[in-house]
């Protein structure tokens, strides 16, 4: 269980023990992270949810909240700088890293994550409005497990990506696939799930060259709207 505290850690601000672990035993940390998904979904669905006793709106923007303030905005960091990165694409790929290797925002990177909060408020209350509760449970779930997919990109630099590389193993792919087609059972949307992986993959191989840090942030921003997205498509037309 060492492996998910570490992941806890890294992908959370929730209280854990402090544990020291090698550099290895930090990246197979990456198997557990859709486990860590799962109570990131209990805590946005359980704010969601009391929130949602004054109004709906109010239950939307405590979620929000919630997600933002559980995750510590690491994703959404991630999810900026890949939006600078991709609007100096056209400047190569020296700039690319330059911009990536920058800790400040730039004004793509700031419009992508506003554009972000906004969906995620809109969707949240339509969630809300048609009780697919348990759906958002397993929307951070399902988008974590695409970080065990992203790996095999090539890594842009010598950082998180390139570390994660090695660490999945086929039987990891396995299990958390049998979790997922469990899962579909309860939210028949999450059978979007494959398909919003491989389109990111796609994109960062073409656009931006391979995978990072700030790629499987990102990424797991991106598939959580389009996973909340599918859930509503799919609650509309069963």
């Amino acid at each position: 269980m060492r492996g998910l505290v570490v992941a806890i850690q890294f992908l959370t601000r929730l209280p854990t023990p402090r544990i020291a672990v090698s550099s290895a035993q930090f990246a197979t940390s990456i198997r557990w992270f859709p486990a860590v998904g799962l109570i990131v979904g209990l805590l946005v669905a359980g704010a969601t949810w009391s929130g949602a006793w004054i109004d709906p709106w109010i239950g939307a923007l405590a979620g929000l909240l919630a997600w933002v303030a559980v995750t510590g905005a690491l994703h959404l960091d991630g999810l900026g700088d890949i939006a600078d990165a991709a609007g100096a694409a056209h400047k190569g790929r020296e700039k690319i890293s330059a911009v990536l290797a920058d800790p400040h925002i730039g004004s793509f990177g700031a419009v992508a994550i506003a554009l972000q909060l906004i969906a995620k408020l809109i969707l949240l209350h339509t969630m809300m409005e048609r009780n697919l509760l348990a759906g958002l449970i397993l929307v951070p779930f399902a988008a974590r497990i695409g970080p065990l997919l992203w790996v095999r990109l090539p890594a842009l630099h010598d950082g998180l990506g390139a570390r994660f590389r090695n660490a999945v193993r086929p039987v990891d792919l396995g299990l958390w696939a049998m979790a997922w087609l469990l899962v579909l059972l309860v939210a028949p949307g999450l059978i979007a799930m494959p398909l919003l992986l491989l389109l990111w993959a796609l994109w960062l191989r073409r656009k931006i060259g391979g995978i990072s840090g700030d790629g499987h942030g990102a990424g797991i921003e991106l598939v959580e709207s389009g996973l909340l997205f599918a859930l509503l498509l799919a609650d509309r037309t069963l």
